[in-house]
């Protein structure tokens, strides 16, 4: 029993990673499920699409390794964040669909709040800013839409939970828990006392007996049930999905940087004990939380990165897999300068404008394709520039020159080149790109005894390719300020 299964469930699909004795992927199955629009800038997942693809990759993943149930040792969770669902205490059922992080519905709830007097208050206590990405608004949605909800809520009848929540308490037959960086992602935990806090919870809206038992990082979440993955297996580590890849960058050191690039991009940079005010618009957040000990990290947070190449894909219908847009980047036209602002679901970090919406500028008779997919490419690392300059300020110069990277995105040596020439900085790609999964395996079976500590984590990761910037100075400040002022133009609209 030194395998170990880690359950990665993110915003597009749901994946089942089977990590060995030497933390190696030993078996991986995946499934996407569909993504629901119901109106302009509303996001929304079928919660049973996400427990059952849950449980349809595990059984997959297990038997694709050759293992019998009984050979897990331990399973750990990664899921999308601040995603927020409620279902009936008695039964487990949901009684509305998944909200998903991306969505924007609670944008005038968040300026009413604002315009309130209450962004001071919630942002001291949790870290975070009033807008709709978080948990808290939405759950106050849910109670004030759905019929009877909000009296049931109050009558103690409902629960509310981020996606690990959910999929535990389905697990174990009611184990109403979470850990420590998922709570932080829901606008309603104390990140300096470490635990919910009532008076946002009241500013909100939302009845705390909804919420769930916060743990560490590495605890005892329950027993999965024999029912489900075909043997009773301890559920002992649990991270939201960017902690998970901040954790599987070996990001142990205050100062070190890390950047995912999945359907958003999220940087966290690690600032250790301490819990960074930013005055630049960033959050404040928990970065992991072993042994009742809370590392924080400065987070900034774009909504859209990969999907935006899944826009091109799927809306424009410019590629057929998003494979194909590095090669048609490579053929765009040098002379034109398309500039993408994507915000489709608004500008995140460290803009945060939940009412702004994409927009493309520098536009000729001859931009087609490729001048696209070039736009879409740099608009990822344009965004992460946003960030980088961010951090920089808050931080006083301090922090790594080095930015590690992972996710989809960076397995694109084109992107992974221009990120480098914007920031003027070396990006780092690790040999195993997917380390959300390796984070979660490893808080999992470092608790259950089967990986080693922190230190000798750290010293397994391992470079796959430093990317170092080759562009020159006047084009790269000549390209940012035409970001800038693109940026600025998109929110004048």
């Amino acid at each position: 029993m030194t395998h170990i299964l880690a359950i990665d469930q993110g915003t597009t699909s749901t994946r089942a990673i089977v990590f060995n004795g030497s933390m190696q992927p030993v078996a991986t199955a995946q499934e996407e499920f569909t993504q629901h629009f119901p109106a302009s800038g509303w996001v929304e997942h079928d919660p049973e699409d996400l427990w059952q693809t849950t449980l349809r990759t595990c059984a997959a993943a297990i038997a694709d390794a050759g293992l019998d149930p009984t050979d897990i040792k331990a399973i750990g969770i990664t899921n999308q964040r601040e995603t927020t669902i409620v279902w009936d205490k008695a039964t487990g059922r949901p009684i509305y669909n998944a909200i998903v992080w991306q969505d924007r519905r609670t944008a005038d709830t968040c300026a009413a709040l604002k315009e309130a007097g209450h962004e001071a208050e919630v942002t001291q206590r949790t870290g975070l800013l009033l807008d709709p990405y978080f948990s808290g608004t939405k759950v106050a949605w849910i109670l004030d839409n759905v019929e009877g909800a909000r009296a049931r809520a109050e009558a103690g009848e409902l629960l509310f939970g981020t996606v690990d929540s959910f999929l535990i308490w389905r697990l174990t037959g009611g184990n109403h828990v979470t850990d420590a960086t998922n709570a932080a992602r829901t606008l309603m935990y104390d990140i300096h006392k470490g635990h919910w806090s009532t008076t946002v919870c009241d500013i909100l809206g939302v009845p705390t007996s909804m919420l769930p038992k916060v743990l560490d990082c590495a605890a005892e979440f329950g027993m999965a049930s024999a029912e489900h993955l075909g043997a009773s297996l301890p559920i002992l580590g649990v991270a939201g999905d960017q902690q998970a890849a901040t954790v599987g960058q070996a990001c142990f050191q205050p100062g070190m940087l890390k950047s995912t690039y999945g359907t958003g991009c999220f940087a966290l940079l690690n600032t250790g004990d301490e819990a960074v005010t930013s005055h630049n618009r960033l959050l404040t957040t928990i970065a992991y939380q072993l042994d009742g000990k809370p590392t924080y990290a400065l987070e900034g947070s774009i909504f859209i990165a990969g999907a935006v190449v899944q826009w091109l894909r799927d809306g424009l219908k410019v590629i057929k897999a998003a494979p194909d847009t590095q090669a048609l980047a490579d053929q765009a036209d040098d002379k034109q300068d398309v500039i993408l602002v994507p915000a489709f679901t608004g500008l995140g970090a460290p803009y945060w404008k939940p009412d702004c919406r994409g927009a493309v500028f520098g536009l000729t008779r001859n931009s087609g394709p490729a001048e696209f997919a070039r736009a879409a490419l740099e608009s990822v690392g344009f965004q992460t520039r946003d960030l980088m300059e961010a951090m920089q300020k808050d931080m006083g110069g301090r922090g790594e020159a080095v930015l590690r990277v992972d996710g989809g995105m960076t397995a694109s040596d084109w992107t992974m080149q221009f990120l480098a020439d914007i920031l003027d900085a070396p990006v780092d790609r690790p040999k195993v790109l997917e380390t959300t999964a390796v984070g979660a395996a490893w808080l999992a079976g470092m608790k259950a005894g089967v990986y080693p500590g922190m230190d000798e984590f750290a010293d397994t990761w391992a470079l796959d390719r430093r990317f170092k910037p080759a562009m020159d100075d006047e084009v790269r400040t000549a390209r940012y300020a035409r970001w800038q002022r693109a940026v600025a133009a998109t929110q004048a609209v």
